[in-house]
């Protein structure tokens, strides 16, 4: 099988390697991921901008794959690949691990999520990976669970899939368990710390305590906090069905 791999976090990420230790024995794997980090960038696009592109020569030594560090967003990493570079087409479509989970709200403004939403823009079958950063499981660890569960869970599937995959801070009985449900609702409290400097410049930086409003018994939060691997079904079409329905009736 082929495998575009990418993230948000840059193409020296431990989270990524491991992925690329993981899946190569078995599958040829491509990278194609920002040259730096570049966490929350949900689906962002530079668009009049040159990205530069580079060879991810550490990669290609150690693992003899091909490997591109591209200056620009997680979007653009996929994008450039698959439009630009790629001579055959991937079959999967793989993003992170990322450094940090990526449940509920957070989706929408994650670039790890963002890679793989652009993945599946194009047909092909995508997983975003998240690993909780005060988690007990290592990066190899969660991408061995991965490599040896995602053909199975492919084979069930006759259109190409869009999941977001969260791994907890311990598993549940001391074994990996799959658990499908939908995304929470997530806050921050004191979302941004306020940075005044002599010169009289303000600044803020993102931060926050986090405020979770659902984490109901269906939720990717609770399945992490459960001791489960959280799986999310995700979709690109924004429409809403229920009150475009309602429009029609009228």
């Amino acid at each position: 099988m082929r495998i575009l791999i990418s993230n948000d976090d840059g193409i020296d990420s431990c989270g990524l390697e491991a992925l690329v230790r993981a899946l190569s024995p078995k599958h040829t794997v491509v990278v194609s991921a920002p040259a730096r980090q570049q966490s929350g960038m949900a689906h962002a696009l530079n668009v009049g901008r040159p990205l530069e592109l580079l060879r991810g020569e550490r990669l290609r030594e150690a693992y003899g794959i091909e490997a591109w560090a591209v200056d620009g967003t997680p979007t653009d990493s996929v994008k450039l690949y698959l439009e630009a570079i790629a001579e055959e087409k991937p079959d999967v479509v793989v993003s992170g691990i990322n450094h940090g989970a990526n449940l509920a709200t957070d989706i929408l403004y994650s670039g790890t999520v963002g890679a793989a939403m652009e993945g599946i823009l194009h047909d092909i079958s995508s997983f975003a990976l998240s690993l909780d950063v005060d988690s007990t499981i290592s990066y190899e660890e969660a991408a061995e669970i991965f490599a040896a569960h995602f053909e199975r869970l492919l084979a069930d599937e006759k259109q190409p899939l869009f999941w977001n995959i969260n791994f907890p801070k311990a598993f549940k009985d001391g074994e990996p368990q799959f658990v499908f449900g939908r995304q929470g609702k997530r806050d921050y409290h004191n979302a941004f710390i306020r940075q005044p400097r002599e010169d009289g410049r303000v600044f803020y930086t993102v931060a926050g305590e986090i405020f979770d409003t659902d984490k109901s018994k269906p939720t990717d939060i609770y399945a992490v906090e459960a001791g489960y691997i959280s799986v999310t079904p995700l979709m690109v079409d924004l429409t809403d069905y229920l009150e475009l329905e309602k429009k029609l009736d009228r």
